[in-house]
């Protein structure tokens, strides 16, 4: 039987991932921890199986390439501007606070200045993949507080991704370059990079969209998923050789030059495979070089790491949410969402062993740290589920303190999601004089409702008593404006069977997503894309017509 260590590394850490992954997922904890796991059993301080140790390295370096290359195509600078308020100043005083104890917790093993400074940065930043995914579960993306959450994890991503650049040229000097000064290194680190953005910005931009067009034009799916890989790979290998920055940056900016293109949701969706395949191998080849007999040989390092990440930098966190104004809810999802540690952290990690400044002890107390947290955090999530709970609970039982909607009621508007469009909705209902019901699982947007003026009312609008409180069989229209597509259908189909004769007007983000929604019982779907178009189409019908041109045709009212 003929085979190779590269693909037995392969066989081998795809299939233990697998297995111990669905185990973790089965166990209500993240993936993340199966994949660690895995490269624990495959590394050489484990018995049984050991994969190539050279290999591994190599491997996780394509790993990192691709993870980085998805941060800068998911990276929105709308999304850190709504929140740049709390999110810019907030995680760079977290990541200070946890830098610093980081730092006196290496400096009290007796590591050098260099060696706590990596450390503290690794133990300062949350994991994308765990946090992304808690949010997601709890559909908490697209609210106020997950906007927050997802906008500090950017900002601390761009910390890392500086501190990636600048860490080879500041450990050079601290490992006693006399040759070039500290200022010296920096500048000329700093100078590589800057002529690196320059030639992305100026040739890139116009490139890489200019290439995606013409491929896309050849109407070949597995050409136009070459050519993204072939961007991502290139430019960061590019961007190493001809200019001496890591691999790391440039991936990061092939990313973010391809998320301006149009074709940019298209290349995500291509490349997620692979980009999930290599960074499920790159967590396997960082497991592999966890030593876990540090466990027993340092158990006190051990808990002070864990304590820093999941104590000491969610308080942090807390309190300066809380300095900023945010209410408790919000403070305490952030402290909980920045409770662990992950990729970047490997990341940092394996460039302190390769710059010979962090110690073989820090990367196993990182490793140790950032298992910990991730196995502990899904239970704070679940302490502020139940949170939560309470207080819906506590709600349902202060309903009788809230005068109850007129018995009389007939007519109104059922406005379903008091979000970004739902506050919309109600405002443009309320000026054409219209009565509005909101209705709303979440406590905070109900009485948010309530302020503004409208009837509101607590619940899950697809739970038919809800509908019964919201009076939907009297409701002349419901409009659905939350934005999941699956639950706007479930609430499509609950108001149809309430009130037959109700219309129903749905928001969709797709025609795929409107078609189920009318499929359900909803008698419109507007599709945001679809209705943008018709209202510049209004918007020429209002302009008067110049030159004799034919006039258009009027829109028509509804999408989908």
């Amino acid at each position: 039987m003929h085979h190779t260590s590269l693909i037995a590394l392969l066989v081998g850490g795809f299939v233990l991932a697998f297995v111990l992954g669905a185990l973790a997922q089965r166990c209500r904890l993240p993936p993340l921890l199966g994949y660690l796991l895995a490269g624990v059993a495959l590394g050489p301080f484990t018995p049984g199986f050991v994969g190539d140790a050279a290999l591994a390295p190599q491997l996780a370096e394509i790993g990192v390439i691709l993870l980085m290359f998805g941060v800068g195509l998911h990276f929105s600078l709308a999304d850190l501007m709504k929140v740049r308020n709390i999110a810019l100043p907030g995680a760079a005083v977290q990541i200070a606070v946890a830098t610093v104890m980081g730092w006196g917790l290496a400096r009290w093993l007796g590591w050098s200045n260099m060696a706590g400074v990596i450390f503290g940065l690794s133990l300062s930043v949350a994991s994308t993949v765990v946090l992304l995914r808690a949010l997601d579960e709890r559909r908490l993306v697209d609210t106020t507080r997950g906007q927050i959450a997802v906008g500090w994890l950017i900002v601390e991503d761009i910390a890392m991704v500086l501190a990636l650049v600048l860490l080879p040229a500041i450990a050079g000097d601290a490992g006693g370059d006399a040759a070039q000064p500290l200022w010296m290194a920096v500048l000329v680190t700093v100078a590589k990079v800057g002529a690196f953005v320059a030639f992305m910005l100026i040739v890139g931009r116009r490139v890489i969209p200019w290439l995606l067009g013409r491929i896309v034009g050849m109407a070949n799916r597995e050409l136009f998923t070459l050519c993204v890989l072939a961007i991502a790979l290139g430019v960061a290998f590019g961007s190493a050789t001809l200019f001496g920055v890591s691999f790391a940056l440039g991936a990061f900016f092939a990313g973010m030059v391809l998320n301006e293109s149009e074709f940019s949701h298209q290349a995500a969706n291509e490349t997620l495979p692979l980009r999930d395949a290599f960074a499920v191998l790159f967590f396997v080849s960082v497991g592999m070089l966890f030593n876990p007999s540090i466990l027993v040989e340092r158990p006190v390092e051990v808990v002070l790491t864990a304590l820093i990440i999941v104590v000491g930098k969610s308080v942090a966190a807390y309190a300066i949410v809380r300095a900023f104004g945010r209410d408790n809810s919000t403070s305490l999802l952030i402290a909980a969402s920045l409770a662990q540690i992950g990729e970047f952290s490997f990341i940092l990690a394996t460039l302190g062993l390769q710059l010979d400044v962090l110690p073989r002890e820090g990367q196993d107390l990182i490793l140790a740290g950032a298992i910990i947290s991730i196995i502990i955090n899904p239970f704070l999530f679940t302490v502020l589920d139940r949170r939560k709970a309470r207080r819906n609970r506590e709600a349902e039982a202060a309903k009788d303190a809230v005068a109850p909607l007129p018995a009389d009621l007939s007519g109104h508007v059922m406005l379903v999601g008091y979000g970004r469009v739902g506050r919309e909705l109600a405002r443009l209902l309320a000026s054409r004089s219209l009565t509005t019901v909101v209705v709303d699982a979440d406590p905070d947007r109900v009485d948010a409702a309530r302020k503004d003026g409208y009837l509101g009312v607590l619940g899950n609008a697809a739970d038919a008593r809800v509908l019964q409180e919201a009076r939907a069989d009297t409701a002349d229209f419901a409009l659905i404006a939350v934005p999941l597509g699956l639950e706007a259908s479930a609430i499509a189909a609950c108001l149809r069977k309430q009130s037959p004769g109700l219309t129903i007007i749905g928001r969709a983000h797709s025609d795929e997503s409107a078609a189920r929604l009318l499929g359900h019982g909803a008698d419109a779907a507007v599709i945001a894309e679809k209705e943008l178009a018709h209202s510049i189409i209004a918007m020429i019908e209002a302009t008067p017509q110049r030159r004799g041109s034919t006039p258009l045709p009027p829109a028509q009212d509804f999408v989908g």
